[in-house]
């Protein structure tokens, strides 16, 4: 049923793992995959999407990347947590299946990329329902015979979620999740043991939760972000704050994917991840209860959704997802 995946082989001199993460969204790459995607991007259409959670209406911003009218195949992509439908591994994905001749679906996750402003609660984790219907949404205004999903990090966390609740309904042919957190409670202690990644979300994230609350200020009350020196801090503040959850680890515990979570996984799916990921612990991978429709697959390089194979900053990744899409191909 699964494809196997060529092997990857990071170029010399580019082995270590938090250079494979930080040149996947930062350096020149993200000036080489705009120029390379501009055809792409300049005939997106932007779509707002209506979804539902627990039976409230949630407008969703997305990107359409149109390949070819006639087209009956859609890939659709999840970024990772405080990333967006334009960061730059995205974007590399969509441009690398849209020459293919995917048509692409690139959606914002809630309060991510420039969309704080249409919904008056806060994102957090769990809500892969909302993700989920409005998908369901698009396709019934744009109906494709083939539908593969694909999330990088969170993005990947939500994917395995998606596909295992929903997949089937979707009509999914495929999934693929690249470095997505298993416990999220692990993964949030690999981001405070280095303090460059420490510092990066917790600036990040306290700008957006700032963004947020300038468009609905009741949601504290009317109330300011607190500032915060540390990011396990801010996390307990939100949890609190702007969540249905008692405390972090009841939060992280919702949207897990470890014990039986991914019991009702029908569809093709991978789960591709690095042995050395700075954020996500490799060690995770045994408190999967692993459905036999899941692939797991294990490089002992990429750092944290790196995976970059050559001096050209090419992704492997990109390849993964078009040799397994195009692996599990309808042609009926």
């Amino acid at each position: 049923m699964h494809t196997d995946l060529p092997p990857f082989f990071p170029p010399k001199g580019m082995g270590n793992a938090h250079l494979q993460s930080i040149l996947n969204s930062m350096g020149p790459r993200p000036w080489k995959v705009t120029r390379n995607s501009s055809a792409m991007t300049a005939r997106s259409q932007t779509l707002l999407l209506e979804g539902r959670y627990e039976n409230q209406p949630v407008k969703l911003l997305a990107y359409f990347d149109q390949a070819d009218r006639s087209n009956q195949r859609l890939a659709i992509l999840l970024h990772g947590w405080e990333g967006s439908a334009q960061s730059t591994y995205l974007l590399s994905a969509a441009n690398h299946l849209y020459r293919q001749g995917f048509n692409i679906l690139r959606l914002n996750l809630r309060d991510h990329g420039e969309s704080f402003h249409l919904t008056p609660t806060a994102f957090n984790s769990t809500l892969s329902e909302e993700i989920s219907t409005a998908i369901a949404s698009f396709l019934k205004a744009s109906p494709h015979r083939e539908h593969y999903l694909a999330g990088y990090s969170l993005g990947g966390n939500f994917a395995l979620r998606i596909a295992a609740d929903a997949g089937e309904i979707l009509g999914l042919s495929a999934v693929t999740a690249i470095c997505p957190p298993v416990d999220p409670a692990h993964a949030m202690d690999r981001i405070m043991a280095g303090p460059m990644y420490r510092n990066y979300f917790l600036d990040k994230w306290s700008n957006s939760l700032r963004t947020k609350l300038h468009y609905y200020p009741e949601l504290l009350n009317g109330g300011m972000l607190p500032r915060f020196e540390v990011l396990t801090d801010l996390n307990d503040f939100f949890v609190r704050e702007l969540t249905p959850y008692g405390n972090a680890e009841e939060y992280f515990a919702a949207y897990a994917l470890y014990g039986d979570r991914l019991n009702n996984l029908q569809v093709p799916a991978y789960l591709i991840t690095s042995e050395d990921d700075p954020i996500v612990p490799v060690s995770d991978l045994t408190k999967l209860n692993k459905p036999p429709s899941l692939r797991v697959v294990v490089t002992p390089r990429g750092g944290h959704c790196g995976f970059i194979e050559n001096y050209r900053l090419d992704s492997w990744g990109d390849r993964c997802l078009s040799q397994i899409f195009n692996h599990h191909r309808n042609t009926t």
